[in-house]
């Protein structure tokens, strides 16, 4: 049985353990010094980071469980503008990460779907993201649900830069 629902400040700890997990899990083999791996967790994915964007109105962050099992995560930012675009009414897909042992139960899509529901409900005209460009099943499954290239960019963790695609879609 699979529920999402809205996070709240109490779920900041569940966020940062299933941020580090599944950033490890899909990202993790890219990292030739792992103290750059986790000196990226302590800057990004800290409760007290993870509390801090929950508390920002322009942050929606939802939760999945699988068997009342927490599997996900999803991150929107409402009114966020890119290089990419221009204009209002443009939100940025953060984030989802769903365990590894639970991708095959589409609960991906589900995260996807809700972030959907919340850009229309809240007046959001376009969303856009940045996916690893190697990321082939990110990058596929943005492709079937109508994103399109829009541009690429580098970011750097610690000695690693990676190449990135961003995409967007109109709501």
């Amino acid at each position: 049985m699979l529920e999402i629902r809205p996070a709240t400040a109490d779920d900041a700890f569940l966020i940062a353990l299933l941020a580090r997990v599944t950033f490890t899990e899909s990202f993790g083999y890219l990292f030739r010094d792992r103290r750059d791996l986790l000196a990226y967790y302590d800057r990004t994915f800290s409760e007290k980071k993870i509390a801090d964007g929950l508390a920002k109105p322009g942050n929606r962050f939802f939760l999945a469980f699988y068997d009342r099992l927490p599997v996900g995560y999803a991150k929107l930012k409402l009114n966020c503008p890119s290089d990419f675009l221009d204009g209002e009414g443009v939100c940025q897909l953060q984030k989802i990460y769903v365990l590894r042992d639970f991708l095959s139960k589409k609960i991906g899509l589900s995260l996807y779907n809700e972030l959907m529901r919340t850009a229309a409900k809240n007046k959001q005209m376009e969303v856009w993201l940045s996916v690893l460009s190697s990321n082939r099943r990110a990058v596929q499954f943005y492709d079937k649900t109508g994103f399109r290239k829009i541009g690429e960019h580098t970011f750097s963790i610690g000695r690693e830069t990676f190449l990135f695609t961003a995409m967007s879609r109109q709501v």
